[in-house]
């Protein structure tokens, strides 16, 4: 189909500098785990979405000095040739589908620990960093900012030498312009300190000194026109988007060929905002002023996935060109399916921010809930898009379970060409637990991951999803399928068995009317009292959210949780501040650093785990979020019985998802779609090798090529 014509201005070729972009959608930087030390996953990552439609994609943060090694947080690097031979895969494979490859260049400062290189650091002003406490260095004089200077040159050349189209200098978060911007870092009395013409100065000059040194780059900023009020921000400590921030802008327009606006610093979560807290184009409010002093075409963010809001954005003045990180992840091909008429197909982002996760948990590689091939199309050969006929595409498949990981390895089956594929369920709608899951405060955006999937079986002839069906062993038996994958999901554990004790809680019983799971308070609506403990061992969101939900209804809750802080797992999703924010607003009391040992229809028994000072807690209900338990029952009852298995012509019997490992839905998706992909290998069961990008003594390219000898692990050793 021919695109929709009210999205025309989307496909508009913009000018920048001396580039030609063929549309506005722009990959703003975003990192994925694989830096400058993997290439071949950079550069296949990246490429898909080249391929996907996106006429600018960039690299991560790169940084452009050893004295500026983020480690053990992975990003790109351009310290030396290297580097740029391994960067250069990178823009080949972009070039390859007519994109620009941009890259982001900085020099961290005081943010780098150094820890790889160590390296002396450098800074503006002799000031611990807030982020790295233990960071320093030496404040630098004229000569040495002069050396920092050439330094950002050399790093642009190395750029231009890896192919780079469009060369950004990171004017945010952990670079050096910032901290001669900002005033609470920028303590200095010379010509580089005090008034803002001086704060700016050193910025101005790296401009000049690049656009003097290359002239056939598009040369741009990703600056942060506004760090926000406290306490997400610094307040007017900060710059402002009124401000210093539109002067910002104003002040240097004439030296870059593109602006690329965010918000927000001291909690980049409000830039990278949770659906939790943030709709669509939330930042519009600030960066849209930039377009009253600039001639140059803007580029904004906000988490963009509807073809109508571009729309709004662009015509309304507010940009140019839409940028995407998370959009991009969830979809490489999102521009593409607003293009060829296909919006429905769009593979909408949540925000759950699991991506960002991957990130500031040190940098594995990146994960996405909605799309199980990010991070893969180099390490296992996933293409989001393409699926190949499987080799047993004659056979029937049944999925018992609809929830994220039955659904995606339904649709995944029927896309490799299954004769028959039935997801059966239980229930009348299909999700499973993201059915309740996504009526609790702040979730509803996770809706889309059934959504999506829903949409494309229901465009499968092969795949069907039947409702309203249990099905036991002996029907399972009797059902006719070849194939038979259990997805049945997982429980919160009803008698309050955890990690931290490796024990159940004493008096811990959900069948009694005091006692509660998570399932019980959204799901069967179980009633609860006035003063309600939630006892959290869960570490991410539940704890959270329950606490949340019953705060709304007006009871007194208590959260109680043995780890350091609130759902730890919700900081490295950037939700742990406006959460922590939410639930003191709603009067909840927080206790960390305490376990729950036992509970009475009157109170809970706590005690804390480094003091053991014990103690009691009134209250008439408690909710346990401690683990989850998979319903593995019916996978485990046609296992124990082989025989019957292979007499009702079963060749195989798989375990997926919550089912097999309780865990975030992102791993519920990968887990349904690797085993999709590999329905057809000897051993589905055991995932197949994966590409590896660590060197190897006396290497040839073909030990990175899947299916290479070095990468047989585990039984295939057997076979030698």
């Amino acid at each position: 189909m021919a695109r929709d014509p009210k999205y025309d201005v989307l496909f508009e070729p913009v000018q920048v500098g001396p580039k030609t972009l063929r549309n506005r959608f722009w990959q703003v930087p975003h990192c994925n785990g694989a830096g400058s030390e993997r290439p071949g996953m950079q550069a296949e990552f990246r490429a898909m979405k080249a391929e996907g439609g996106w006429s600018a994609v960039f690299t991560e943060a790169c940084t452009i000095t050893p004295d500026s090694d983020v480690m053990p947080l992975v990003g790109a690097k351009l310290w030396d040739d290297g580097d740029v031979r391994n960067l250069s895969l990178m823009t080949e494979r972009i070039h390859d589908h007519g994109a620009l490859a941009g890259v982001e260049m900085c020099a961290a400062g005081g943010m780098a620990a150094n820890s790889e290189s160590r390296a002396p650091g450098r800074v503006v002003s002799q000031i611990p960093h807030e982020f790295n406490y233990m960071a320093n260095g030496r404040a630098l004089d004229r000569e040495e900012i002069r050396r920092l200077r050439r330094e950002h040159v050399a790093g642009a050349l190395r750029a231009r030498a890896a192919g780079f189209d469009l060369l950004t200098l990171f004017v945010g978060l952990g670079a050096f312009p910032i901290y001669f911007l900002y005033p609470f870092y920028n303590k200095r009395t010379d010509e580089y300190g005090g008034s803002f013409e001086n704060r700016i100065r050193f910025t101005r000059e790296v401009l000049e000194d690049i656009r003097e040194a290359i002239d056939d780059c598009g040369i741009g900023c990703r600056f942060v026109i506004d760090t926000l009020d406290e306490p997400y921000g610094y307040g007017e400590q900060g710059i402002r988007y009124d401000g210093e921030g539109v002067q910002f802008i104003a002040a240097l327009d004439h030296l870059v060929d593109y602006w690329d606006l965010n918000i927000g610093t001291l909690n980049w979560g409000e830039d990278a905002g949770s659906s939790r807290f943030f709709a669509m184009n939330h930042e519009a409010q600030y960066t849209r002023i930039a377009k009253t002093v600039t001639t140059k075409p803007c580029v904004n963010v906000g988490r963009f996935t509807d073809p109508d809001v571009m729309v709004e954005a662009i015509t309304s003045g507010q940009c140019d060109i839409i940028g995407a990180a998370r959009p991009s992840i969830a979809d490489p091909f999102l521009p593409s399916k607003i293009e060829e008429g296909r919006p429905d197909d769009i593979r909408e982002c949540i925000a759950c921010n699991v991506c960002v996760s991957r990130w500031e948990m040190g940098g594995p590689p990146i994960w996405c809930t909605q799309n199980p091939t990010s991070g893969e199309e180099y390490r296992r050969g996933w293409h989001p898009e393409r699926f190949t006929t499987a080799a047993n595409a004659q056979n029937d498949v049944l999925v018992v379970g609809a929830g994220p990981a039955g659904l995606e390895c339904a649709m995944v089956l029927g896309k490799r060409g299954m004769r028959r594929v039935h997801v059966v369920d239980e229930q009348p709608e299909p999700g499973g637990h993201l059915n309740w899951l996504t009526r609790l405060p702040g979730l509803g955006t996770w809706s889309r991951v059934t959504q999506y999937r829903r949409t494309q079986i229901d465009n499968l002839k092969n795949v069907q999803f039947v409702p309203r069906t249990r099905l036991s062993a002996s029907d399972v038996l009797d059902y006719g399928a070849e194939i038979v994958i259990v997805a049945t999901g997982a429980e919160w554990a009803r008698d309050g068995m955890n990690g931290a004790m490796h024990a159940r809680i004493d008096g811990a019983d959900a069948s009694l009317s005091h006692v509660c799971t998570p399932e019980q308070i959204a799901l069967e609506s179980k009633a609860h009292g006035e003063r309600v403990v939630v006892v959290d061992h869960d570490g991410y969101h539940m704890g959270a959210t329950m606490a949340e939900l019953l705060a709304g209804r007006g009871a007194s809750v208590t959260l109680v949780t043995h780890f350091d802080s609130m759902g730890p797992y919700m900081r490295y999703t950037l939700e742990e501040q406006r959460q922590y924010q939410r639930l003191v607003e709603l009067g909840v009391r927080i206790v960390t650093q305490t376990l729950v040992t036992a509970v009475t229809p009157a109170q809970a028994s706590i005690v804390h785990v480094w003091s053991g000072e014990e103690g009691t807690v009134e209250c008439d209900t408690v909710v346990l979020v401690t683990q989850r338990v998979s319903r593995s029952e019916l996978y485990e009852e046609l296992r124990a019985d082989a025989g019957a298995v292979e007499e009702a012509g079963i060749a195989a019997v798989h375990l997926i998802g919550d089912a097999w490992q309780p865990g975030m839905v992102a791993q519920a998706t990968f887990s349904g779609h690797r085993l999709a992909r590999e329905i057809d290998t000897d051993d589905p069961a055991t995932p197949l090798p994966f590409i590896r990008e660590r060197r190897l003594l006396n290497a040839t390219e073909q030990d990175y090529v899947l299916g290479s000898p070095a990468l047989a692990h585990g039984l295939d050793v057997l076979a030698t």
